[in-house]
C-alpha cells in the first residue's frame, strides 16, 4: 500500500489535484466479466489513486452483471467506468447526455480494436462453426459487445442456416454471465463452444496479449493448449472509459488526465486495469462509437 501510495502522490503531482467541489465521493462501476473480488483486485490501485487525486473517499463497485454498471450510469450513481462499445451504445441509447467516453484502450500495435473469439476445447474435435451443429454455445451477457451483440449478428453470416435460436442449428444457445464464466465452462466441459473477447494479437498460447482470455491465463484458470479457437470476429472498437456528464469539469479532467497518464507512471496499474498488454489509454470520442449505437438500435427493433 505504501507503493500505491507513493505512486498515487507522483500521478497527483503531474495531473493537479482537483477541487472536487460538488461531489463527496467517486464511485468507479466495474462491467462484469470474471468474478467480482479478482475485478476489485485488478483495480484496487486505480481506486487508491482516484482517491489521493480527487482527496474525495473512492468507491469501486461491481454489478453481477453489465446492467447494473449500466443502470448505475443512467441513474447518476456511477461516475466512471469501462464500458464495452455495446454496453456504452445501450447507456447513449437510455441516456444521451448521462456520460461522455473519454479515453480508450490502445494495443501494442498501436491499434484500439479487438476480437469477438469464438472457442472451444481442443479434445472436443471442434474446429469450426460447421462442427458445431446441435451442439451448445455460450454467451456471455447480453449487454456485452464481444459476448453477445457481435457474434449474433455475424455468426449467423458465416453460412445459411445458422440462427441464434436453440434448437435450430446450434443444439442450445446460453447466456453463462460473463466471459469468465463461458471460458470456464468450455474448459470444464458444459458447453461445447463460447464466445469471449481479446485483442487478436501475440501468441495463442498466453491468451493473446490482453482480454479475458490472458486475464483467465493470468489467473490460473485455463491452459491455452487446452482450448482452440474455431472462429474470429472482424475487428470491433474498443469499448470506451466514461465519465458522468455533470461531473464538475475539474474533475472530469483530473481523471482524464490520471488515466491517460497511467502507462507512463505505473505500467503494473496499466496491465491490471486494461486486461493485459496495452499501450494504455488515449483519448477518444462518441464518434467512435456511432456505428456499434446503430447495430444495438437495429437488433432491439
Amino acid at each position: 500500500m505504501k507503493t500505491i501510495i507513493a505512486a498515487a502522490l507522483a500521478t497527483t503531482a503531474l495531473v493537479g489535484t482537483a477541487s472536487a467541489e460538488g461531489i463527496t465521493e467517486f464511485r468507479i462501476g466495474i462491467l462484469g466479466g470474471e468474478n467480482a473480488q479478482d475485478r476489485l483486485n485488478s483495480n484496487e490501485c486505480l481506486r487508491a489513486y482516484t482517491e489521493e487525486a480527487l482527496g474525495v473517499e473512492t468507491k469501486l463497485f461491481a454489478p453481477a452483471d453489465y446492467a447494473g454498471v449500466i443502470q448505475g450510469l443512467v441513474g447518476g450513481t456511477l461516475d466512471m467506468a469501462w464500458l464495452g462499445a455495446s454496453a456504452y451504445a445501450a447507456t447513449y441509447l437510455q441516456n444521451p447526455d448521462a456520460v461522455e467516453p473519454v479515453l480508450v484502450k490502445i494495443n501494442l500495435d498501436g491499434s484500439f480494436g479487438y476480437h469477438s473469439i469464438g472457442f472451444a476445447r481442443a479434445d472436443s474435435g471442434i474446429t469450426n462453426l460447421d462442427e458445431m451443429e446441435g451442439k451448445v454455445f455460450g454467451f456471455g451477457d447480453p449487454n456485452s459487445t464481444s459476448g453477445y451483440l457481435i457474434p449474433s449478428i455475424e455468426v449467423p453470416q458465416y453460412k445459411d442456416g445458422i440462427t441464434m435460436d436453440s434448437g435450430d442449428y446450434f443444439g442450445e444457445v446460453k447466456f453463462t454471465g460473463g466471459h469468465e464464466q463461458t471460458i470456464v465452462a468450455v474448459n470444464n466441459g458444459d458447453i461445447d463452444a463460447g464466445v469471449t473477447w481479446a485483442d487478436g494479437q501475440g501468441a495463442w498460447e498466453d491468451g493473446y496479449n490482453s482480454g479475458a482470455l490472458r486475464k483467465a491465463v493470468d489467473a490460473g484458470l485455463v491452459d491455452m493448449n487446452d482450448l482452440v479457437e474455431i472462429w474470429k470476429s472482424k475487428p470491433i472498437p474498443e469499448g470506451p472509459i466514461v465519465l458522468r456528464k455533470d461531473l464538475p469539469e475539474d474533475v472530469k479532467a483530473t481523471m482524464t488526465a490520471l488515466v491517460d497518464n497511467m502507462y507512463d507512471t505505473d505500467k503494473d496499474c496499466t496491465y491490471s486495469i486494461s486486461a493485459g498488454e496495452s499501450l494504455g489509454f488515449d483519448p477518444i470520442t462518441h464518434e467512435a462509437y456511432v456505428s456499434v449505437i446503430e447495430a444495438r438500435k437495429a437488433k432491439s427493433n
